[in-house]
Protein backbone atom coordinates (compact mmCIF):
# COMPACT_ATOMS: atom_id res chain seq x y z
CA UNK A 1 0.00 0.00 0.00
CA UNK A 2 1.22 3.49 -0.85
CA UNK A 3 1.11 6.39 1.57
CA UNK A 4 -1.78 8.59 0.46
CA UNK A 5 -0.51 11.87 -0.98
CA UNK A 6 -2.29 14.68 -2.75
CA UNK A 7 -1.45 15.93 -6.21
CA UNK A 8 0.24 19.02 -4.75
CA UNK A 9 2.20 16.98 -2.20
CA UNK A 10 3.52 14.74 -4.93
CA UNK A 11 4.48 17.74 -7.06
CA UNK A 12 6.43 19.25 -4.16
CA UNK A 13 8.53 16.08 -4.05
CA UNK A 14 9.55 16.26 -7.73
CA UNK A 15 12.62 17.81 -9.33
CA UNK A 16 11.31 18.51 -12.85
CA UNK A 17 14.30 17.51 -14.95
CA UNK A 18 15.65 18.22 -18.42
CA UNK A 19 19.28 17.22 -18.97
CA UNK A 20 19.21 16.16 -22.61
CA UNK A 21 22.23 17.55 -24.49
CA UNK A 22 20.05 18.87 -27.32
CA UNK A 23 17.68 20.85 -25.05
CA UNK A 24 17.23 24.45 -26.16
CA UNK A 25 16.34 27.69 -24.37
CA UNK A 26 12.74 27.20 -25.47
CA UNK A 27 12.72 23.74 -23.89
CA UNK A 28 14.05 25.14 -20.61
CA UNK A 29 11.51 27.96 -20.64
CA UNK A 30 8.75 25.38 -21.07
CA UNK A 31 10.21 23.31 -18.22
CA UNK A 32 10.09 26.37 -15.97
CA UNK A 33 6.50 27.20 -16.98
CA UNK A 34 5.46 23.67 -16.07
CA UNK A 35 7.31 23.88 -12.76
CA UNK A 36 5.46 27.09 -11.89
CA UNK A 37 2.11 25.66 -12.96
CA UNK A 38 2.40 22.39 -11.07
CA UNK A 39 4.39 23.61 -8.08
CA UNK A 40 7.37 21.29 -8.41
CA UNK A 41 10.15 21.43 -5.82
CA UNK A 42 12.78 22.36 -8.38
CA UNK A 43 13.83 22.26 -11.98
CA UNK A 44 17.04 20.40 -12.72
CA UNK A 45 18.97 21.67 -15.74
CA UNK A 46 22.49 21.61 -17.10
CA UNK A 47 24.77 24.38 -15.75
CA UNK A 48 24.63 26.44 -18.94
CA UNK A 49 20.90 27.00 -18.40
CA UNK A 50 21.06 27.99 -14.72
CA UNK A 51 20.85 31.77 -15.39
CA UNK A 52 17.81 31.32 -17.64
CA UNK A 53 16.04 29.09 -15.13
CA UNK A 54 16.86 31.46 -12.27
CA UNK A 55 15.36 34.34 -14.24
CA UNK A 56 12.25 32.36 -15.17
CA UNK A 57 11.64 31.13 -11.60
CA UNK A 58 12.53 34.21 -9.55
CA UNK A 59 10.06 34.69 -6.71
CA UNK A 60 8.11 31.49 -7.46
CA UNK A 61 9.39 29.22 -4.68
CA UNK A 62 10.63 26.70 -7.26
CA UNK A 63 14.35 26.07 -6.75
CA UNK A 64 16.93 25.92 -9.51
CA UNK A 65 18.98 22.72 -9.38
CA UNK A 66 21.92 21.84 -11.60
CA UNK A 67 24.36 18.96 -12.01
CA UNK A 68 28.06 18.93 -11.19
CA UNK A 69 30.65 16.61 -12.73
CA UNK A 70 27.83 15.18 -14.81
CA UNK A 71 27.29 12.46 -15.91
CA UNK A 72 30.48 10.49 -15.19
CA UNK A 73 31.89 12.13 -12.07
CA UNK A 74 35.45 11.32 -13.12
CA UNK A 75 36.80 14.83 -13.49
CA UNK A 76 39.12 16.74 -11.15
CA UNK A 77 37.73 17.83 -7.79
CA UNK A 78 39.02 21.33 -8.55
CA UNK A 79 36.86 21.39 -11.68
CA UNK A 80 33.80 20.24 -9.73
CA UNK A 81 34.50 22.88 -7.08
CA UNK A 82 34.76 25.64 -9.69
CA UNK A 83 31.62 24.44 -11.46
CA UNK A 84 29.70 24.33 -8.18
CA UNK A 85 30.69 27.84 -7.10
CA UNK A 86 29.90 29.30 -10.52
CA UNK A 87 26.52 27.57 -10.67
CA UNK A 88 25.54 28.98 -7.29
CA UNK A 89 26.74 32.46 -8.27
CA UNK A 90 24.54 32.19 -11.38
CA UNK A 91 21.42 31.26 -9.39
CA UNK A 92 21.46 27.55 -8.57
CA UNK A 93 20.43 26.70 -5.02
CA UNK A 94 20.61 22.90 -5.30
CA UNK A 95 23.51 20.93 -6.78
CA UNK A 96 23.40 17.26 -7.77
CA UNK A 97 27.04 16.15 -7.94
CA UNK A 98 28.30 12.83 -9.29
CA UNK A 99 30.84 10.99 -7.15
CA UNK A 100 34.04 9.53 -8.47
CA UNK A 101 32.66 6.02 -8.96
CA UNK A 102 36.04 4.46 -9.77
CA UNK A 103 37.61 5.83 -6.59
CA UNK A 104 34.72 4.48 -4.54
CA UNK A 105 35.04 1.02 -6.07
CA UNK A 106 38.76 1.07 -5.30
CA UNK A 107 37.87 1.95 -1.69
CA UNK A 108 39.83 5.20 -1.94
CA UNK A 109 37.66 6.74 0.73
CA UNK A 110 39.83 9.83 1.17
CA UNK A 111 39.51 10.68 -2.53
CA UNK A 112 35.72 10.32 -2.53
CA UNK A 113 35.34 12.24 0.73
CA UNK A 114 37.53 15.12 -0.41
CA UNK A 115 35.75 15.24 -3.77
CA UNK A 116 32.35 15.69 -2.12
CA UNK A 117 33.73 18.13 0.43
CA UNK A 118 35.16 20.28 -2.35
CA UNK A 119 31.70 20.77 -3.83
CA UNK A 120 30.02 21.30 -0.46
CA UNK A 121 32.55 23.92 0.62
CA UNK A 122 32.59 25.71 -2.74
CA UNK A 123 28.81 25.99 -2.84
CA UNK A 124 28.53 27.15 0.76
CA UNK A 125 31.23 29.76 0.24
CA UNK A 126 28.80 31.49 -2.11
CA UNK A 127 25.44 30.53 -0.57
CA UNK A 128 25.33 29.11 2.95
CA UNK A 129 22.00 27.37 2.36
CA UNK A 130 22.97 25.64 -0.90
CA UNK A 131 21.68 22.06 -0.95
CA UNK A 132 24.07 19.33 -2.09
CA UNK A 133 22.79 16.01 -3.40
CA UNK A 134 25.36 13.26 -4.03
CA UNK A 135 24.66 10.99 -6.99
CA UNK A 136 26.20 7.61 -6.20
CA UNK A 137 25.13 5.83 -9.44
CA UNK A 138 23.79 2.70 -7.76
CA UNK A 139 23.77 0.60 -10.95
CA UNK A 140 27.56 0.27 -10.74
CA UNK A 141 27.84 -0.44 -7.00
CA UNK A 142 27.57 -3.39 -4.68
CA UNK A 143 25.38 -3.20 -1.60
CA UNK A 144 28.45 -2.49 0.56
CA UNK A 145 29.65 0.23 -1.81
CA UNK A 146 26.25 1.93 -1.71
CA UNK A 147 26.33 2.03 2.08
CA UNK A 148 29.90 3.33 2.02
CA UNK A 149 28.92 6.08 -0.43
CA UNK A 150 26.13 7.14 1.91
CA UNK A 151 28.50 7.31 4.85
CA UNK A 152 31.01 9.42 2.92
CA UNK A 153 28.30 11.77 1.63
CA UNK A 154 27.06 12.34 5.17
CA UNK A 155 30.59 12.79 6.51
CA UNK A 156 31.31 15.39 3.82
CA UNK A 157 28.32 17.49 4.82
CA UNK A 158 25.96 16.74 1.93
CA UNK A 159 22.20 16.95 2.37
CA UNK A 160 20.96 14.12 0.10
CA UNK A 161 22.09 10.91 -1.49
CA UNK A 162 20.71 10.25 -4.95
CA UNK A 163 20.43 6.96 -6.79
CA UNK A 164 21.32 7.70 -10.39
CA UNK A 165 22.24 10.12 -13.15
CA UNK A 166 19.78 8.53 -15.56
CA UNK A 167 22.69 8.09 -17.97
CA UNK A 168 24.04 4.85 -16.47
CA UNK A 169 23.04 1.25 -17.09
CA UNK A 170 20.17 1.40 -14.61
CA UNK A 171 18.00 3.81 -12.68
CA UNK A 172 16.25 3.97 -9.34
CA UNK A 173 14.83 0.84 -7.73
CA UNK A 174 12.64 0.47 -4.68
CA UNK A 175 15.28 -1.80 -3.14
CA UNK A 176 18.04 0.76 -3.55
CA UNK A 177 15.91 3.57 -2.17
CA UNK A 178 15.10 1.49 0.90
CA UNK A 179 18.80 0.65 1.33
CA UNK A 180 19.86 4.29 1.09
CA UNK A 181 17.16 5.32 3.56
CA UNK A 182 18.32 2.66 6.02
CA UNK A 183 21.92 3.84 5.59
CA UNK A 184 21.26 7.53 6.25
CA UNK A 185 18.30 7.25 8.60
CA UNK A 186 16.48 10.57 8.84
CA UNK A 187 19.71 12.56 8.78
CA UNK A 188 19.82 13.02 4.99
CA UNK A 189 17.30 13.15 2.20
CA UNK A 190 17.09 10.43 -0.43
CA UNK A 191 16.46 11.33 -4.06
CA UNK A 192 15.22 8.60 -6.38
CA UNK A 193 16.08 9.32 -10.00
CA UNK A 194 16.38 7.43 -13.25
CA UNK A 195 13.57 5.70 -15.11
CA UNK A 196 10.65 6.99 -13.02
CA UNK A 197 7.91 7.46 -15.59
CA UNK A 198 4.56 7.19 -13.81
CA UNK A 199 2.75 7.86 -10.55
CA UNK A 200 2.84 4.23 -9.44
CA UNK A 201 6.64 4.21 -9.63
CA UNK A 202 6.94 7.60 -7.95
CA UNK A 203 4.67 6.61 -5.07
CA UNK A 204 6.58 3.35 -4.61
CA UNK A 205 9.81 5.33 -4.27
CA UNK A 206 8.26 7.63 -1.68
CA UNK A 207 6.93 4.63 0.22
CA UNK A 208 10.42 3.11 0.21
CA UNK A 209 11.88 6.23 1.79
CA UNK A 210 12.57 8.77 -0.96
CA UNK A 211 12.04 12.41 -0.07
CA UNK A 212 12.61 13.70 -3.59
CA UNK A 213 11.93 12.29 -7.05
CA UNK A 214 13.99 13.28 -10.08
CA UNK A 215 12.00 12.84 -13.29
CA UNK A 216 11.62 14.25 -16.75
CA UNK A 217 8.02 12.96 -16.72
CA UNK A 218 6.93 15.14 -13.80
CA UNK A 219 3.85 16.52 -15.53
CA UNK A 220 2.61 13.08 -16.56
CA UNK A 221 3.25 11.70 -13.07
CA UNK A 222 1.24 14.41 -11.34
CA UNK A 223 -1.58 14.31 -13.89
CA UNK A 224 -2.11 10.62 -13.16
CA UNK A 225 -3.29 11.51 -9.65
CA UNK A 226 -6.15 13.53 -11.09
Amino acid sequence: MFTVVTKSELARAIDHTLLRPEATRADIARLCREAREYGFAAVCVNPFFVPLAAEQLAGTGVAVCTVIGFPLGSTFSAAKSCEAAEAVRRGARELDMVINVAALKERREDVVLDDIKAVVEAARSVEHNAVIKVIIETCYLTREEKVLACRLAEQAGAHFVKTSTGFGTGGATVEDVALLRAAVGQRLGVKASGGIKNAKQALAMLEAGATRIGASAGVEIVRELS
